[in-house]
């Protein structure tokens, strides 16, 4: 298993993340995400904002599937994950809550994003994706041509530059 510390720049937010659900029936439900927190090796937070079937799958069915990219090599990354609890309070709620609100602040829509709970899920696999339609393949561990001749940009590069 990769391990889920290797992954510091897919939980910067600058490239929305995919949370697949099923309910108990079957049915699949995908939700885009703004980002994925990450709170330990074994663990990730999700804001609970909009999704009320994402919301009703995982009480049906408490696993799920997140996919992530890198955004200094455009590498996809599936997450397994099973539901543990949400959390209205506390260190990671406040962190995520302060990030949606400086988002919704920037993007001019300011109070119409408020933050229910941080839902924390225990990370079961993370895998590479070995191809993404429109992005050139990769080997694992192999960054693309693409990807080496162009400079990375995270959060922590813009966070340097403005400083």
């Amino acid at each position: 298993m990769i391990p889920l510390e290797s992954l510091t720049s897919c939980f910067q937010g600058l490239i929305p993340s995919w949370l697949y659900t099923c309910s108990r029936d079957g049915v699949p439900n995908v939700a885009i995400l703004s980002h994925v927190d990450y709170v330990d090796s074994r663990h990730v937070a999700l804001s609970f904002q909009f999704f009320n079937k994402s919301k009703r799958n995982i009480a049906e069915n408490p696993r799920a599937k997140v996919r992530l990219y890198d955004p200094d090599t455009m590498r996809a990354y599936a997450l397994r994950l099973r539901f543990v609890r949400t959390e209205t309070a506390g260190p990671t709620f406040e962190s995520m809550r302060l990030r949606i609100e400086a988002i919704a602040s920037y993007t001019g829509l300011k109070g119409i994003f408020k933050l229910l709970g941080a839902d924390i899920y225990e990370v079961l696999s993370v895998e590479a994706i070995e191809y993404e339609p429109g992005l050139p393949a990769a080997s694992p561990g192999i960054r693309t041509q693409v990807a080496e001749t162009r400079l990375p940009f995270t959060l922590k590069a813009l966070q340097e530059i403005a400083r």
